[in-house]
C-alpha cells in the first residue's frame, strides 16, 4: 500500500481521547481528564492523524486548535462517541433484563395442549420478550428451524438432522374419541385394528397423525379411509358428536371433548401410539439468551 494511502482502521479509543483534548483545548488538560500519561496521549494523537493521512490539531504553547479537518473529525466524533456510549448501555442491559423476539413455529396438537399455558407463564415472567408464534406441521416446523426461519420449534418426536438439538416437551399419547353409546365405549382401551373396523374421521391430512395412522394401517395389511377429513379437532369432535365416524387424536386435544359429555375417549392401545412432543432448535453456542430461556421454561 503506498504510504499516502488512507488507513481505514480508526482505533476507537484513539478516536475518543481526540475529542477530549478537542473539548479541553489541551493535551495535557485532556490527559488528566483521561488518566492516561501527556506523552502516551500525544503519540496516540499522532496514530490518529496518520490513520486520517492528515493533521487534526494546532498544536502551540497555549494548547491546541482544531484543523478544517479535526473539526469534521470532531464534529462526526462526538456522534459516534454517544453512540458507542449507547451501545455499552444496551450490551450491559442484556445481563439484567431479557428482551428480544423469539420466532416460534409448533404443530397443532402444542398449540391446543401445553403450548398457551406455558407461554402465559413465559410472558408473565419475561414481558419484554416478545414471542412470534406460527402454526405448522412437524415436518415444516424441522424444516424452519433448518432454515433458521425458527429459532424454536415443537413437533412429534423425530430423528432430527445433524446440527440440531431437541429437549423433551409433553407427553401427547393418541387416544380414540367417540360417543357414549358406542360399543366400545366399555372398553379400557382400544387397539387401532378395533378403531379400523367403523368409520373414522381423519383430521389434518397430510400432517403428522394422519401420516403416521395410514403407515400403522398399512403394516396390519389394512387401509385408513377416514369417512371425513377436516382441519381441526374442534370439528374431529362435531363430527363425532354427530355420528358420522370415530376419531384417533392426540391427549392434548382432549380439553376441546372434555366438556362434551355425550362424548367419551380411551387410550389407543398400540405401543406406537405412546407419543412425544419435542422442543427442537439448531445448534448454537450460546443459544440467544432469550431463546434458551424459553427452552428452560417449555421443557415438560
Amino acid at each position: 500500500m503506498p504510504e499516502t494511502a488512507l488507513n481505514p482502521r480508526i482505533d476507537a479509543y484513539n478516536l475518543r481521547l481526540f475529542v477530549a483534548v478537542a473539548r479541553a483545548g489541551s493535551i495535557v488538560r485532556a490527559a488528566g481528564e483521561q488518566s492516561i500519561a501527556a506523552s502516551a496521549l500525544g503519540r496516540r494523537l499522532a496514530a490518529l492523524e496518520r490513520s486520517f493521512g492528515t493533521a487534526l490539531l494546532i498544536r502551540s504553547s497555549r494548547g491546541v486548535a482544531l484543523t478544517e479537518a479535526g473539526r469534521m473529525v470532531y464534529e462526526r466524533g462526538l456522534r459516534i462517541d454517544e453512540e458507542l456510549e449507547s451501545l455499552v448501555r444496551e450490551v450491559r442491559s442484556l445481563g439484567s433484563e431479557l428482551a428480544g423476539t423469539v420466532r416460534l413455529y409448533a404443530n397443532m396438537s402444542a398449540i391446543v395442549g401445553a403450548l398457551p399455558e406455558r407461554l402465559g407463564r413465559f410472558r408473565q415472567q419475561y414481558p419484554n420478550v416478545q414471542v412470534s408464534l406460527h402454526e405448522a406441521d412437524t415436518r415444516d416446523v424441522i424444516r424452519a428451524c433448518l432454515d433458521d426461519r425458527a429459532d424454536l420449534g415443537i413437533g412429534v418426536h423425530s430423528d432430527v438432522p445433524a446440527g440440531m438439538e431437541l429437549w423433551h416437551f409433553a407427553a401427547d399419547p393418541l387416544q380414540v374419541v367417540f360417543p357414549a353409546d358406542h360399543a366400545l365405549a366399555q372398553a379400557p382401551s382400544v387397539g387401532f385394528a378395533q378403531v379400523l373396523v367403523y368409520p373414522v374421521i381423519g383430521v389434518h391430512q397430510g400432517g403428522a397423525l394422519d401420516r403416521l395412522l395410514h403407515e400403522r394401517a398399512q403394516a396390519l395389511h389394512r387401509r385408513f379411509e377416514p369417512e371425513v377429513s377436516v382441519s381441526s379437532f374442534d370439528a374431529v369432535h362435531r363430527m363425532v358428536q354427530a355420528g358420522l365416524g370415530i376419531a384417533v387424536v392426540p391427549l392434548s386435544a382432549l380439553p376441546t371433548f372434555g366438556e362434551q359429555s355425550a362424548l367419551v375417549h380411551r387410550p389407543l392401545g398400540d405401543a406406537w401410539a405412546e407419543r412425544m412432543l419435542a422442543l427442537y432448535a439448531l445448534r448454537r453456542t450460546p443459544q440467544p439468551r432469550a431463546v434458551q430461556t424459553l427452552i428452560q421454561m417449555l421443557q415438560g
